[in-house]
């Protein structure tokens, strides 16, 4: 995988303002941090080649981002990231919000294209990918993140590894004891089924026969009242399991208040990881356990590959994946036997 810009960055120990001053011979950049950037490129081989023809038209310096959901703190954290590094790159953002449906991503994408936005972020929340094939195919600079494409297209992304994430989460479970592990999925999303290929991965790897009815989906755009409305289903159950996986935080939430409801205590009847350790898993009663997104990164490394987009920059598509780390908070513990 070429090095990106973020590399550079976090290599020089500066920013990528910092390193795209020195790239374009702009701004006011100190001799020896110049130098010290320049040194980074030729050791990491980040040698970007300008494009002979110019940017589409006059830039506007503004991104356009689409996500499936600005209440869902997910969403919420990422498109703050992007806000702020379009800021310290002198960039205004456009938010629209696709309520996870095709014909929103098909109007919003035309709106932003109206507003004559230099690129497109897009976190898709619908299995349509025709609507990205169109950006291409006008030559709108796009990258897209959390996705995985069902069609090759040549394409910048950033991602996490979903199946290590899901792995990660059910192997900490697994190692406290626990063997009735249940877990709740966003349903008809890749990444529900890669965690949930996790899970059952880390299953096989203990041992632990994999029991489909302790599988349970929710819709893509879950709220924490249908979570809990399927964990009171789980955990009603004559054999009720010791640990839930949730799909995200707003699941993982859901999952807690079921079990408030029903009278077990978190985590010494049930333990409960979640996923994505956005502001809520610190606020939860207790702190939740969970997997976590570095969703400032994941900000800036879209941000930054779609502006070598715009400016023309010449080079081979990136696959960026991220690793999820294991955040262990109050929410689990070793089961006792």
């Amino acid at each position: 995988m070429k090095p990106t810009i973020y590399d550079v960055a976090k290599e020089a120990g500066v920013s990528t303002a910092t390193v795209s001053k020195v790239i374009n011979n702009t701004g006011k950049i100190g001799d020896k941090t110049k130098e010290k950037v320049l040194r980074v490129m030729e050791q990491l081989n980040y040698q970007p080649k300008t494009v002979a023809s110019a940017p589409r038209g006059k830039l506007s310096h503004s991104i356009g981002l689409l996500i499936p959901d600005s209440a869902n703190p997910f969403f919420a954290e990422f498109a703050r990231s992007i806000e702020d590094c379009g800021r310290e790159l002198g960039y205004s953002i456009l938010i629209c919000s696709t309520d996870f449906q095709k014909a929103n991503e098909l109007k919003h994408s035309a709106f932003l294209i109206d507003k004559k936005v230099d690129g497109i972020i897009i976190i898709s929340g619908s299995q349509d990918e025709s609507f990205i094939k169109e950006l291409l195919d006008k030559q709108i600079p796009t990258v897209i993140v959390n996705k995985e494409l069902t069609t090759p297209l040549p394409i910048d992304s950033v991602s996490v590894d979903d199946f290590i994430g899901g792995y990660e989460a059910t192997k900490h479970l697994l190692e406290l004891g626990h063997r009735r592990i249940g877990t709740i999925q966003l349903g008809e999303l890749l990444l529900g089924k890669e965690r949930l290929r996790g899970y059952k991965h880390a299953l096989e790897e203990f041992e632990v026969k994999y029991e489909k009815t302790l599988t349970f989906f929710s819709s893509p755009n879950a709220t924490i009242e249908e979570s809990k409305q399927i964990s009171l289903e789980i955990l009603s159950a004559p054999q009720r399991p010791t640990a839930i996986f949730a799909g995200n935080d707003i699941l993982a939430l859901g999952v807690i208040h079921a079990a408030m409801e029903l009278g077990l205590s978190i985590p010494d009847d049930l333990s409960v990881i979640g996923f994505d350790n956005t502001v809520l898993s610190a606020m939860s009663n207790p702190p939740l356990t969970t997997m976590a997104q570095s969703i400032q990164d994941m900000g800036r490394l879209s941000i930054n590959l779609l502006l070598e987009e715009i400016k023309g920059m010449q080079r081979n598509k990136q696959k960026i994946q991220l690793r999820p780390e294991l955040v262990v908070r109050r929410s689990t513990r070793e089961l006792v036997r």
